[in-house]
Protein backbone atom coordinates (compact mmCIF):
# COMPACT_ATOMS: atom_id res chain seq x y z
CA UNK A 1 0.00 0.00 0.00
CA UNK A 2 1.49 3.55 -1.18
CA UNK A 3 0.62 6.76 0.31
CA UNK A 4 0.83 9.98 -1.75
CA UNK A 5 3.23 11.34 -3.83
CA UNK A 6 7.05 11.04 -2.11
CA UNK A 7 5.56 9.19 0.74
CA UNK A 8 6.65 12.27 2.62
CA UNK A 9 4.99 13.83 5.94
CA UNK A 10 2.67 17.31 4.97
CA UNK A 11 4.33 18.62 7.84
CA UNK A 12 8.27 18.30 8.37
CA UNK A 13 8.34 15.81 4.77
CA UNK A 14 10.06 12.88 6.58
CA UNK A 15 8.72 9.06 5.26
CA UNK A 16 5.19 7.84 6.59
CA UNK A 17 4.09 4.51 7.47
CA UNK A 18 0.47 3.29 7.07
CA UNK A 19 -1.14 3.70 10.08
CA UNK A 20 -4.99 2.14 10.07
CA UNK A 21 -8.04 2.42 7.90
CA UNK A 22 -11.02 3.54 9.55
CA UNK A 23 -14.69 3.89 7.16
CA UNK A 24 -13.28 3.82 4.05
CA UNK A 25 -10.17 6.34 5.16
CA UNK A 26 -6.68 5.94 5.30
CA UNK A 27 -4.11 7.37 8.24
CA UNK A 28 -0.17 7.20 8.18
CA UNK A 29 2.01 8.20 10.67
CA UNK A 30 5.53 10.42 10.32
CA UNK A 31 8.57 8.47 11.42
CA UNK A 32 10.25 12.17 12.36
CA UNK A 33 7.35 14.64 13.92
CA UNK A 34 4.82 11.35 14.41
CA UNK A 35 2.00 13.08 13.51
CA UNK A 36 -0.78 11.02 12.08
CA UNK A 37 -2.00 12.18 9.01
CA UNK A 38 -5.39 11.43 6.17
CA UNK A 39 -3.99 10.22 2.80
CA UNK A 40 -4.11 13.22 0.58
CA UNK A 41 -6.61 10.96 -1.03
CA UNK A 42 -9.20 10.97 1.48
CA UNK A 43 -9.01 14.52 2.20
CA UNK A 44 -12.45 16.50 2.11
CA UNK A 45 -13.13 19.14 -0.46
CA UNK A 46 -14.25 22.57 0.42
CA UNK A 47 -17.99 22.32 -0.28
CA UNK A 48 -18.27 18.51 1.85
CA UNK A 49 -16.35 20.84 4.90
CA UNK A 50 -18.23 23.79 4.46
CA UNK A 51 -21.64 21.45 5.12
CA UNK A 52 -20.65 20.15 7.94
CA UNK A 53 -19.34 23.11 9.44
CA UNK A 54 -22.80 24.43 8.70
CA UNK A 55 -23.99 21.53 11.38
CA UNK A 56 -21.75 22.89 14.40
CA UNK A 57 -23.87 24.67 17.33
CA UNK A 58 -21.29 27.37 17.62
CA UNK A 59 -23.50 29.86 19.58
CA UNK A 60 -21.41 32.46 20.87
CA UNK A 61 -23.85 32.95 23.80
CA UNK A 62 -23.87 29.46 24.66
CA UNK A 63 -22.12 29.21 28.47
CA UNK A 64 -20.74 25.67 27.13
CA UNK A 65 -18.96 26.96 23.89
CA UNK A 66 -17.65 29.26 26.21
CA UNK A 67 -15.89 26.88 28.27
CA UNK A 68 -14.87 24.80 25.92
CA UNK A 69 -12.47 27.92 24.08
CA UNK A 70 -12.06 29.22 27.57
CA UNK A 71 -7.87 27.27 27.62
CA UNK A 72 -7.39 30.10 25.16
CA UNK A 73 -9.16 32.96 26.12
CA UNK A 74 -8.16 32.77 29.93
CA UNK A 75 -4.52 32.93 28.37
CA UNK A 76 -4.97 35.82 26.24
CA UNK A 77 -6.73 37.74 28.73
CA UNK A 78 -3.94 36.77 31.64
CA UNK A 79 -0.95 36.96 28.69
CA UNK A 80 -1.73 39.90 26.64
CA UNK A 81 -2.53 43.45 27.29
CA UNK A 82 -5.67 44.71 26.21
CA UNK A 83 -4.31 47.49 24.15
CA UNK A 84 -2.71 44.78 21.22
CA UNK A 85 -4.11 43.72 18.18
CA UNK A 86 -5.12 40.20 17.58
CA UNK A 87 -6.45 37.89 14.32
CA UNK A 88 -8.61 35.35 14.78
CA UNK A 89 -7.30 32.48 12.27
CA UNK A 90 -10.26 30.36 11.22
CA UNK A 91 -12.84 32.52 12.99
CA UNK A 92 -15.96 29.64 11.82
CA UNK A 93 -19.51 31.13 11.84
CA UNK A 94 -19.11 31.60 15.55
CA UNK A 95 -15.90 33.80 16.68
CA UNK A 96 -16.97 33.24 20.20
CA UNK A 97 -13.00 33.82 22.04
CA UNK A 98 -13.37 37.29 19.89
CA UNK A 99 -16.62 38.44 21.42
CA UNK A 100 -15.61 37.63 24.50
CA UNK A 101 -12.11 39.73 24.82
CA UNK A 102 -13.52 42.52 22.52
CA UNK A 103 -16.16 42.70 25.64
CA UNK A 104 -12.37 43.24 27.34
CA UNK A 105 -11.29 45.90 25.37
CA UNK A 106 -9.63 43.60 22.86
CA UNK A 107 -9.46 44.18 19.27
CA UNK A 108 -9.19 41.17 16.41
CA UNK A 109 -9.85 40.99 12.83
CA UNK A 110 -11.02 37.87 11.54
CA UNK A 111 -10.09 34.93 9.22
CA UNK A 112 -11.63 32.04 7.67
CA UNK A 113 -11.64 31.25 4.00
CA UNK A 114 -15.19 30.19 4.13
CA UNK A 115 -17.03 32.38 6.61
CA UNK A 116 -14.76 35.52 6.82
CA UNK A 117 -12.84 35.62 3.16
CA UNK A 118 -11.04 38.63 3.89
CA UNK A 119 -7.76 38.14 2.13
CA UNK A 120 -6.39 41.56 2.89
CA UNK A 121 -6.05 40.59 6.77
CA UNK A 122 -3.44 38.21 6.08
CA UNK A 123 -1.10 41.33 4.85
CA UNK A 124 -0.97 42.54 8.50
CA UNK A 125 1.03 41.07 11.43
CA UNK A 126 -0.52 40.68 14.97
CA UNK A 127 0.75 40.49 18.19
CA UNK A 128 -1.41 37.20 18.55
CA UNK A 129 -3.03 34.97 16.77
CA UNK A 130 -6.10 32.66 17.67
CA UNK A 131 -6.31 28.95 16.36
CA UNK A 132 -8.95 27.67 17.79
CA UNK A 133 -9.85 24.07 16.32
CA UNK A 134 -8.49 25.23 13.88
CA UNK A 135 -5.42 23.37 13.17
CA UNK A 136 -6.60 19.90 12.61
CA UNK A 137 -8.12 20.99 9.42
CA UNK A 138 -5.13 22.07 7.79
CA UNK A 139 -4.40 19.97 4.55
CA UNK A 140 -0.84 21.57 4.02
CA UNK A 141 0.08 22.72 7.93
CA UNK A 142 3.76 23.06 6.51
CA UNK A 143 2.26 26.18 4.37
CA UNK A 144 -0.10 27.18 7.57
CA UNK A 145 2.49 27.20 9.98
CA UNK A 146 4.84 29.44 7.38
CA UNK A 147 2.33 32.05 7.03
CA UNK A 148 0.67 31.98 10.70
CA UNK A 149 4.57 32.73 11.82
CA UNK A 150 4.63 35.76 9.38
CA UNK A 151 1.87 37.13 10.66
CA UNK A 152 3.24 37.68 14.27
CA UNK A 153 5.34 40.61 15.52
CA UNK A 154 8.63 39.72 17.15
CA UNK A 155 7.12 38.52 20.44
CA UNK A 156 3.60 37.93 19.48
CA UNK A 157 1.99 34.84 20.32
CA UNK A 158 0.27 32.00 18.47
CA UNK A 159 -2.52 30.32 20.56
CA UNK A 160 -3.91 26.87 19.34
CA UNK A 161 -6.26 24.59 20.62
CA UNK A 162 -6.37 21.14 19.78
CA UNK A 163 -6.24 17.23 20.42
CA UNK A 164 -2.92 15.97 20.59
CA UNK A 165 -1.79 12.27 19.58
CA UNK A 166 -0.37 9.98 21.88
CA UNK A 167 1.17 6.79 21.02
CA UNK A 168 -1.62 5.52 23.79
CA UNK A 169 -4.55 6.45 22.03
CA UNK A 170 -6.84 3.68 20.39
CA UNK A 171 -7.42 5.42 17.22
CA UNK A 172 -10.27 3.40 16.07
CA UNK A 173 -12.61 4.37 19.59
CA UNK A 174 -10.59 8.09 19.50
CA UNK A 175 -13.41 10.64 18.83
CA UNK A 176 -11.51 13.09 17.59
CA UNK A 177 -10.66 11.77 14.10
CA UNK A 178 -14.27 10.82 13.46
CA UNK A 179 -14.72 14.39 12.74
CA UNK A 180 -13.59 13.63 8.28
CA UNK A 181 -12.46 17.70 8.45
CA UNK A 182 -10.21 16.55 11.05
CA UNK A 183 -7.10 15.40 8.79
CA UNK A 184 -4.00 16.17 10.34
CA UNK A 185 -3.02 14.95 14.48
CA UNK A 186 -0.21 16.61 15.76
CA UNK A 187 2.07 14.70 18.37
CA UNK A 188 4.64 16.35 21.18
CA UNK A 189 7.09 15.73 18.35
CA UNK A 190 5.12 17.95 15.67
CA UNK A 191 5.31 20.56 17.92
CA UNK A 192 8.64 20.48 18.59
CA UNK A 193 9.76 20.34 15.02
CA UNK A 194 7.03 23.22 13.98
CA UNK A 195 9.15 25.53 16.62
CA UNK A 196 12.62 24.84 15.20
CA UNK A 197 11.62 24.52 11.76
CA UNK A 198 9.79 27.85 11.25
CA UNK A 199 11.45 30.01 13.69
CA UNK A 200 9.48 30.22 17.15
CA UNK A 201 11.25 31.08 20.20
CA UNK A 202 9.42 28.43 22.19
CA UNK A 203 6.19 26.37 22.04
CA UNK A 204 4.20 25.19 25.36
CA UNK A 205 1.76 22.42 25.67
CA UNK A 206 -0.74 22.51 28.40
CA UNK A 207 -3.20 19.96 27.72
CA UNK A 208 -5.67 21.71 24.98
CA UNK A 209 -3.58 24.60 24.76
CA UNK A 210 -0.52 25.23 22.31
CA UNK A 211 1.51 28.38 22.91
CA UNK A 212 4.60 29.38 19.98
CA UNK A 213 6.03 32.60 21.16
CA UNK A 214 7.65 34.65 18.01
Amino acid sequence: MKPWAENNCRLCAAPVDFYQHWRGRDYWQCNECHAVQMDIQHLPDRESETALYLTHENDVNDPRYQQFVSPITEAILSQIPPDKIGLDFGAGPGPVISKIISEKGYQTKLYDPVFHPDNSVLAEQYDFIICCEVIEHFHQPALEFARLKSLLNPGGKLFCMTQLFENSVDFARWHYKNDITHVFFYHHDSLHFIQKQFGFSSVEANQRLITFIN
